[in-house]
């Protein structure tokens, strides 16, 4: 089991190691992380997991070889670049920085630190990308359609109202602080009051917000582009369909299987294409019963919950942009059909709701329960692994209460 340590001990592990090839640097250490370290654990890229506590799933993992303390950038930006740096100091190499969730690529992009690569674009063209007002705007260029949707820095709660009625779905135009503040990045209003207070609340943190009408999306079509664009434009990409959400509406992906739809790879790639945007990235659609068409919610520049399935089924993302941003080669055979299942999630959410079906077999299961499902190339889990067990306990323990978990991915 790796140790958790402090920012102190954490350079003297790493002044300790001799690294053959540039270490990864993954920020944050928990589900994401755990998938990004995997992955590249599984082409022996030494992998260094940073976060601001130990609470994670990744930490513990046989493919995290060190793991510790550094300063978190919504805190204190100029101090996360000092702790990066001098972990790069202390490892004698570059690091290639991963960055799973946007205050972590924020901070990479924002402070370039020194001995970082960064697999990734400039933070004007990320900020094109996270940013909801930027990036529909290029969505309406090029015919790409999304929610209907009002600024409220341009307007006011009660025109907002009258456009879209009510309820409506709140959003920040970017999504961290927000979540930060309140605990969420997505609210259903369905009261005239409840928007005012959350636009009280989102000017008391300077987050600018937008409104938009709530989608009768149906469930079990949500689809995303999982996909890498390397610097030249070349593409590595899978589309994956979140078949089961806890909550079902807008909960987190339990359950995401590789689907078929052409029209999400067209209308991402060029959304992504139309801003520049190179490094890994997740762009998400629901599907309008009203309107009969996909509409693009989001992109995330970085990795995801489920970045696990990409490389299950053959699309190792984040080796791909490791292999990209030094001398270390990648080469994939072609994308499978597989599935990604966050056990945990899912167990729950067929637990208490009987409108969910389960979507794994009988074999799936007992390959589950038996160890065999690391022989599997169609199924893969978020967290839980045979032979990487620490990571599992980890949650379990969440799950009962004897550990605090601060973020869901």
């Amino acid at each position: 089991m790796t140790a958790f340590r402090t920012h102190e001990d954490l350079l003297d592990a790493v002044a300790e190691r001799t690294f053959d090839r540039p270490p990864a640097i993954v920020a944050n250490a928990h589900i994401t992380g755990l998938g990004v370290a995997r992955a590249l654990a599984a082409h022996d890229v030494p992998v260094i997991a940073v976060d601001r506590t130990g609470d994670g799933a990744a930490p513990p993992s046989t493919a995290v070889d060190l793991a510790g303390a550094v300063s978190y950038p919504l805190d204190d930006q100029a101090a996360f670049r000092d702790d990066i740096e001098a972990i790069a100091d202390a490892a004698g190499r570059e690091l290639v920085a991963y960055g799973c969730m946007d205050e972590w690529v924020h901070a990479f992009a924002d402070t370039d630190p020194k001995g970082v690569r960064l697999p990734f674009a400039d933070r004007s063209v990320i900020d094109a990308v996270l940013d909801k007002t930027s990036l529909y705007k290029v969505a309406d260029r090029l015919g790409v359609p999304y929610p209907e949707t009002v600024y409220l820095a341009d307007t006011t709660p009660a025109a907002a109202i009258e456009q879209l009625g009510l309820p409506l779905v709140l959003k920040p135009a970017f999504k961290r602080a927000f979540e930060e503040a309140i605990g969420t990045n997505v609210v259903e209003v369905t009261t005239r009051e409840q928007l005012h207070e959350y636009v009280d609340l989102a000017e008391a943190h300077d987050i600018e917000l937008i409104a938009q009408s709530k989608v009768d999306a149906v469930r079990g079509k949500d689809h995303s582009l999982a996909s890498y664009i390397d610097p030249d434009g070349s593409v590595l990409s899978l589309v994956g369909s979140a078949a089961v959400r806890n909550p079902p509406e807008y909960g987190t992906s339990c359950l995401v299987e590789r689907a078929h739809e052409p029209v999400i790879e067209e209308r991402a790639s060029a959304v992504l294409g139309a801003t520049g945007h190179h490094g890994i990235s997740e762009a998400e659609f629901v599907y309008d019963r009203d309107r009969e068409e996909y509409l693009l919610l989001d992109i995330n520049t970085r990795p995801w919950k489920w970045i696990g399935l990409p490389v299950a089924a053959g699309a190792n993302l984040p080796m791909a942009a490791y292999a990209d941003t030094t001398a270390a080669t990648y080469e994939h055979d072609g994308v499978h059909d597989a599935t990604w299942v966050s056990l945990a999630d899912y167990i729950e959410v067929l637990g208490t709701d009987t409108t969910v079906r389960d979507r794994l077999r009988p074999g799936d299961w007992q390959a589950l329960v038996s160890g065999a499902i690391e022989q599997r190339t169609d199924l893969t889990t978020a967290v839980y692994r045979p032979s990487d067990p620490e990571p599992a306990y980890q949650i379990i323990q969440t799950a009962l209460g004897a550990r605090e978990y601060y973020c869901a991915c």
